[in-house]
C-alpha cells in the first residue's frame, strides 16, 4: 500500500516537478516520429507523473484526479484512436496503417507524419493509463470487487 509522504520539502518539489514530467512526456509523444521515443515511452513517463502524486500525496489524491471511469475511458479512447488511424487507411484504399492513404490535403510525407502522431498519441493515452490502473490494482489494500479500487 502506497501512504502519504510528510515532508514539506517532498511535497513543494513534487507540486512543482509533475507539470514539468507530464509536458516532457507529452514532448516525447509529440515528437516520436523524428527522435528517439514515441508513444510508449511518453505514456510511461505520463504514467510515472501519477505515480509520483500517489506515492507523495496518497492514492486518493491520484483517484480525484484521474478517477477509474476516465481511466477506463482514456484506455479506450488510446485503442480507438489507434485502430481508428488504421482502418481510416483500409477505407480510403490503403492497408492497414498505409499513413499514404489518409484524406488529409497535404503531401504524402506530411499524412504519413500526421498518422504516425495520431497512432503514436493513442498509444501514449493508453500506456499512461494502463499504468496508473496497474499500480492502483498492486496498490490497494482489499482486493478488486465488482470493478472498483478500493
Amino acid at each position: 500500500m502506497i501512504t502519504k509522504y510528510e515532508d514539506v520539502i517532498v511535497k513543494t518539489m513534487t507540486r512543482l516537478l509533475i507539470p514539468f514530467i507530464q509536458i516532457y512526456g507529452l514532448y516525447v509523444i509529440a515528437h516520436g516520429h523524428e527522435s528517439p521515443g514515441g508513444g510508449f515511452q511518453g505514456g510511461v513517463i505520463l504514467g510515472a507523473s501519477f505515480i509520483l502524486l500517489a506515492v507523495v500525496y496518497g492514492m486518493d489524491e491520484v483517484k480525484k484526479r484521474l478517477p477509474e471511469k476516465l481511466m477506463i475511458a482514456f484506455v479506450a479512447i488510446g485503442v480507438f484512436i489507434y485502430a481508428g488511424t488504421g482502418a481510416l487507411c483500409l477505407l480510403f484504399g490503403g492497408n492497414f496503417l498505409d499513413y499514404s492513404k489518409l484524406p488529409f490535403p497535404v503531401a504524402i510525407a506530411e499524412r504519413r507524419a500526421l498518422g504516425i502522431l495520431s497512432v503514436e498519441t493513442g498509444v501514449g493515452i493508453t500506456v499512461m493509463a494502463v499504468m496508473v490502473a496497474i499500480m492502483l490494482a498492486l496498490s490497494s489494500k482489499s482486493k478488486r470487487t465488482r470493478g472498483e479500487f478500493k
